[in-house]
């Protein structure tokens, strides 16, 4: 074990279902990964946006969502994206000035319209009123068209988490993924999380694309230049393959369940609802109709939706059961050849835990020389690693 761990890069580890243990052997093993400390990579994301005209504060919501995908493991979402964002309000398809705005309201509700400014702006925006709703009633849900692209859901989800409410957050995407039965791409990612507190600071954190995987993982491959698993997505003829490259180009993401056969169906069942709940009640664009994967000609108008629940509206003792529940999961006998059985938030939370005994972020070389290209190109002071 000790020498795949070796030759292994964190987000391959995540993806290998192997799990991480911060102990002092894996740390030393990892010693040559450059890592950068989670205060410069905030600071290199809000420079380059800021250089592009972007607003400080909208920066910092941006950052603030990236950082904290990297800094849980899920690096498709993070320092990765950053050339988008950047080129979206470079190019001026992503409004730098507005704010989102309340179209109209109840005690409970909200329909938001984003104003085309960056997504993770429009969603901690709606999360906050949902939040606020959920203080005051119970229940708080906002529904957002006129977004963007919004980072990772589980963000959004855990702002509630952190206060003590469920949280959960939805979004459309341009269409990437082959319902069943298909060969064309037509419905987005379409991510789903939910966010529930227990007891010390302990929280379930399911944050889950309703394919396979994100779109950003086959990138991830195809930068390596090494084939993707089974069930990740297919070519242009709607058939399965290992190659990035065909599935990039002309083919698509799977469903979760991948074939019909294995349960895919259920996955395409999932995107749907994503869609009922964003593009459909929150009157955005939907399905086909949203802007291709890094279209700059068009605008994004994504739609999204935010719920906080109070759960002290329910029955008692909400955290007692919560934190009962995840602890059971994770002390039942592992399966031969597993050492644990986690759930859903522990896999991030083993990677802090990595990123602490490193004193940063560990980058892949690759995701480095991006950064340094992307510091080049705009004139912007490079990320230093420790």
């Amino acid at each position: 074990m000790a020498t795949l761990r070796k030759r292994l890069w964190p987000f391959q580890l995540l993806q290998t279902g192997r799990q991480l243990k911060c102990h002092s052997c894996y740390c030393s093993a990892s010693d040559s990964w450059p890592a950068v400390p989670v205060k410069e990579v905030q600071r290199f994301i809000e420079d380059c946006m800021r250089t592009v005209g972007t607003r400080a504060d909208h920066a910092t919501s941006l950052a603030n969502n990236l950082v904290t995908a990297d800094h849980r493991g899920h690096y498709s979402h993070g320092l990765n994206r950053l050339d988008m964002y950047v080129h979206d309000i470079e190019s001026g398809i992503t409004a730098s000035n507005a704010v989102p705005s309340i179209i109209k309201e109840s005690a409970t509700t909200a329909h938001v319209d984003g104003n085309n400014v960056l997504g993770p702006v429009v969603g901690n925006f709606s999360m906050d009123l949902a939040i606020q709703k959920a203080k005051s009633a119970g229940v708080g849900m906002v529904a957002a068209k006129g977004s963007n692209h919004f980072g990772i859901a589980g963000w959004y989800s855990m702002l509630a988490s952190q206060q003590g409410l469920l949280g959960m957050a939805f979004t459309n995407t341009s269409p990437l993924s082959v319902p069943t039965r298909a060969r064309k791409a037509t419905l987005g990612t379409n991510p789903l999380s939910l966010a529930a507190p227990a007891h010390d600071g302990d929280e379930f954190v399911l944050d889950m694309a309703t394919t396979t995987v994100a779109l950003g993982k086959i990138e991830l491959h195809d930068r390596k230049g090494i084939k993707i698993p089974n069930s990740w997505g297919v070519d242009k003829h709607g058939l399965e393959s290992n190659d990035p490259k065909t599935v990039i180009e002309g083919g698509g993401l799977m469903m979760v369940g991948g074939s019909e056969l294995t349960g895919g169906y259920k996955g395409y069942g999932l995107s749907m609802l994503v869609e009922v709940f964003c593009g459909i009640l929150a009157g955005s664009t939907f399905g086909p109709s949203i802007r291709k994967w890094r279209n700059t000609d068009t605008v994004a108008d994504l739609g999204q939706c935010f719920i906080a629940i109070d759960p002290e509206c329910f029955a008692p003792g909400f955290r007692d059961r919560m934190s009962d529940l995840v602890n059971t999961c994770r002390t039942l006998e592992p399966a031969e050849g597993e050492t644990e059985v986690l759930v859903a938030g522990d896999p991030e939370r083993k990677h802090i835990e990595l990123c602490t005994c490193r004193g940063g972020i560990p980058y892949h070389p690759n995701q480095i020389q991006f950064g340094i290209d992307l510091s080049n190109k705009l004139g912007v002071k490079q990320m230093q690693t420790v």
